[in-house]
C-alpha cells in the first residue's frame, strides 16, 4: 500500500525531461532562496527599514510586470527550452555581479537595487517560458498536476533548505558567499536544460505582431472566465497577503531580538511549511476538487498570519511559522495547475504571461504597500490585517466556487 501510494506521489518521474529539469531545479532553486534571503537581511542591516526591504522588492519584481506580456508572447513564438537556457545564463551572470560587489566591500544600495531590477526583468521572460514547459515535459497529461505539485515541493524544498543555509552562512562567512553559491547552482539547471531531448521546434506559421498577439491573449481570458478570475485571485493575494515576507527580518531582529541566523530559521520554518503542502497535493488523487483546495489552502494561510503575529515568544512562532508555509504557496500552485489545465495550448505562453503579471505586478505594490504600513501600525498588527484579508478573500473566493460547479453541472446536463 505504501509503495503504490509512493508511486502515486512521484508518478511524474516516469518522464525523462521533467526528472532532468526536477533535478537542476532543486540545486538552483536552493542557491536562489540563499540569495534572496541575503539580499533582504543586507538591504534591511544597511538601513533598518521594512519599507526598504519593501522597496527592494519593489525593484526586483516590477520589471518583471512591465516586461512579462512581451515574455509570454516569446515563449509562444520561440522553443522555451532555449528561451530558459539563456535567461538561467544571464540569472548566473547577475549573481556573480552581487558576489564581486560584496566581497570587494564597494557597494551601495542603489547598485544592489539595480541588480534586482536587472534579475526582475530576466525573469520576466524565464517564467511565462518555464511554467508551460512543464507541460511538454509529461507525456501523460492525467499527471500534469502531479508535476506541478512536485515542482511546488521542490521549490519550498529549497525554500526549507536555503534561508536555513543563508542564515547560517551569513552569520559565518557574509552575504558575498550566498551569492557565490547561488551561481555556482546554476550550473546544474543549464546542465540538466542542455541534457534534455524535445522534438523539433515549429514556429508558428502566421507571424503577427506583438500587439495583435497581446491583445488576441486579453480577448481569450474574457472568453474563459475560469481562468481570468483565477488570475483575479492571485492578483488579491500578491498585492494584499504574500508580502508578509517583508516583515520576516523585522520580528527576527525587534520581536523575537534575534540575528540573521533567527531569520534563517523563520523563513526556513515558512518553507517547511509549504513543503508539506505541496507533498500533501502531489500525494491527492487526481480528481480531486482543486478549488476547494484553494479555498481551504487561503484560510490556512489566514490562520497562519493570525497566530504568527500574535506569537511573540520565539520557540512557539516555529510551529506558528510551519502554519503560515502550509498555506502560503498551494494557493498559487493549485491555481496554476487548473490554469495550464483550463488553457489551449497555442495560448499557454501568454496566458502565463498574464499570471506572471498578476504576481509580479501585484507584489511589489504589495510589498510597498506592506512595508510602508508596517513602519506606521509595527509589524505585528499589518500581519493581524493580512490574515484578516485572507480569511476574507476565502469567504469571497467560496462563492465562485459554488458558481462554478454550478456551470460545470449546467454544461454537462445540456
Amino acid at each position: 500500500m505504501k509503495n503504490r501510494q509512493a508511486t502515486n506521489t512521484f508518478r511524474a518521474f516516469r518522464n525523462r525531461n521533467y526528472t532532468l529539469f526536477f533535478a537542476g531545479q532543486s540545486v538552483s532553486q536552493i542557491g536562489t532562496w540563499m540569495q534572496r534571503t541575503a539580499v533582504i537581511w543586507v538591504i534591511y542591516s544597511l538601513t533598518h527599514s521594512a519599507a526598504m526591504i519593501g522597496f527592494a522588492v519593489f525593484a526586483q519584481q516590477f520589471p518583471a510586470f512591465l516586461f512579462s506580456l512581451l515574455g509570454g508572447v516569446t515563449a509562444d513564438r520561440y522553443a522555451r527550452y532555449k528561451i530558459l537556457l539563456v535567461t538561467q545564463t544571464a540569472s548566473m551572470l547577475q549573481a556573480i555581479l552581487l558576489a564581486v560587489l560584496i566581497l570587494t566591500n564597494h557597494y551601495v544600495i542603489w547598485e544592489i537595487l539595480t541588480l534586482s531590477a536587472i534579475l526582475g526583468t530576466i525573469n520576466a521572460f524565464d517564467v511565462p517560458a518555464r511554467q508551460p514547459m512543464v507541460h511538454e515535459m509529461v507525456d501523460d497529461k492525467a499527471d500534469l498536476a502531479n508535476a506541478i505539485s512536485l515542482n511546488s515541493a521542490m521549490v519550498n524544498m529549497a525554500r526549507l533548505i536555503g534561508p536555513a543555509l543563508s542564515g547560517m552562512v551569513l552569520q559565518q562567512f557574509g552575504a558575498g558567499v550566498c551569492f557565490i553559491i547561488n551561481a555556482v547552482s546554476f550550473i546544474a539547471v543549464i546542465g540538466s536544460l542542455l541534457l534534455m531531448k524535445f522534438p523539433d521546434f515549429k514556429r508558428p506559421a502566421v507571424k503577427k505582431k506583438v500587439s495583435s498577439e497581446l491583445a488576441e491573449g486579453l480577448r481569450y481570458l474574457k472568453q474563459t472566465p475560469v481562468i481570468s478570475k483565477l488570475i483575479l485571485l492571485m492578483l488579491c493575494l500578491s498585492l494584499l497577503i504574500l508580502p508578509y515576507d517583508t516583515m520576516e527580518p523585522v520580528f527576527a531582529k525587534v520581536i523575537f531580538k534575534g540575528n540573521a541566523a533567527t531569520y534563517g530559521y523563520i523563513s526556513g520554518c515558512i518553507g517547511l511549511g509549504a513543503l508539506i503542502g505541496s507533498f500533501l497535493l502531489a500525494s491527492a488523487k487526481k480528481d480531486i476538487n482543486l478549488r476547494m483546495v484553494l479555498v481551504l489552502s487561503i484560510t490556512v494561510l489566514g490562520a497562519g498570519l493570525i497566530l504568527f503575529s500574535r506569537t511573540n515568544y520565539f520557540a512557539l512562532a516555529l510551529p506558528c511559522a510551519v502554519v503560515l508555509g502550509l498555506g502560503s504557496i498551494t494557493p498559487m500552485s493549485t491555481s496554476i495547475t487548473i490554469i495550464q489545465m483550463e488553457a489551449a495550448a497555442h495560448m499557454r505562453g501568454r496566458v502565463m504571461s498574464f499570471v506572471a503579471m498578476a504576481y509580479f505586478g501585484m507584489l511589489p505594490l504589495g510589498s510597498l504597500l506592506i512595508g510602508t504600513v508596517s513602519q506606521k501600525l509595527g509589524a505585528p498588527l499589518t500581519m493581524l490585517c493580512q490574515g484578516i484579508a485572507a480569511l476574507l478573500i476565502a469567504a469571497g473566493f467560496s462563492g465562485f466556487l459554488k458558481v462554478s460547479e454550478k456551470t460545470k453541472e449546467e454544461h454537462l446536463i445540456i
